[in-house]
């Protein structure tokens, strides 16, 4: 089969990239950041709180955590609904000890069914991500833009009535987006969204609506896919954690600031047996001189303040 002519035409290809969202961008070419009173690293510490519909639709995908046994499936519907009830209580209580703020990624339907939780993350002046509806409304190519636009400011309005806050972050339910998703948030009042993991550090994406930022939600350390994606225990949790920062706190020392962003999800880190392997963790990081906590909403308006 003769592949068509215009099978390589690019409409955009040029040096660098061939889209305009972002510009392409090398880390060690950039500026160097600096961090508030001259820290060298910023934690940026997520905890995920979730709520996945026990008859979650197939199509298009099912988000990873999703069910996964002929309906109804309680054994992992309550396994999740595990972290609402109990274990995020051992996450908080490891967060407070070790001083460490939070930036919460929340379903809106989380927000309806555990008010309690919302109050919580007020009494501790932690910040709200929007996390979408629920794990079973996906964001992706084939929604109807009216359609995702619901979504978005359904989220959105529930969480902000809930919270009294802006809430300026997003990140997408399994990250998944279509081609109009930034658009949508950015015409909500959406500042950043967590859903890119190409970069350590935030960088402008262009939107119909003005510009946002992406910032370093890292998917790679996140207790999720080390130790049920990956199959690795829980001292390999600790070690990749560890890990991770002390290379982000080397580079800081010659290429400035740089932000460790850690996933957490209650169901799975807040079980008795793992508590202490995050707590580990954290502990490390905090032991270091120049490691800032900070919410996400902070740790970019530091940034574009030195752009």
């Amino acid at each position: 089969m003769t592949l068509p002519k215009e099978y390589l035409e690019y409409p955009k290809r040029r040096y660098g990239m061939d889209q305009d969202r972002y510009e392409w961008s090398i880390l060690q070419k950039r500026k160097p950041v600096s961090w508030p009173e001259g820290a060298r690293v910023a934690l940026w510490v997520v905890p995920a709180l979730e709520f996945f519909p026990l008859n979650q639709p197939a199509k298009p995908f099912k988000a990873p955590g999703g069910m996964v046994t002929p309906y109804p499936d309680l054994r992992h519907y309550t396994l999740r609904d595990y972290g609402n009830r109990v274990g995020i209580f051992r996450v908080m209580k490891v967060l407070d000890e070790l001083g460490i703020k939070a930036s919460v990624a929340i379903n809106s339907r989380v927000a309806e069914r555990y008010p309690l939780l919302i109050e919580e993350v007020r009494r501790r002046n932690w910040e709200i991500i929007a996390h979408g509806v629920d794990m079973g409304a996906l964001h992706h190519g084939g929604l109807a833009a009216a359609d995702e636009r619901k979504l978005v400011r359904k989220a959105l309005k529930t969480l902000r009535e809930a919270s009294g806050q802006k809430v300026t972050g997003w990140l997408s339910p399994a990250k998944s987006e279509s081609a109009n998703t930034l658009d949508l948030i950015a015409a909500e009042g959406i500042e950043y969204v967590c859903d890119w993991i190409n970069d350590d550090m935030p960088y402008a994406l262009e939107t119909k609506h003005g510009q946002i930022h992406s910032m370093p939600h890292s998917y790679e350390i996140d207790d999720q896919t080390i130790m049920l994606q990956n199959h690795h225990s829980e001292d390999d949790f600790v070690a990749q954690v560890c890990d991770q920062f002390d290379v982000l706190y080397g580079e800081s020392e010659r290429e400035g600031g740089r932000i460790m962003a850690i996933t957490i999800h209650p169901w799975m880190s807040g079980q008795p047996h793992r508590i202490k392997a995050l707590k580990r963790a954290l502990a490390h990081i905090m032991g270091h001189d120049g490691v800032w906590s900070a919410t996400g909403a902070e740790i970019l308006a530091a940034f574009k303040n030195q752009r």
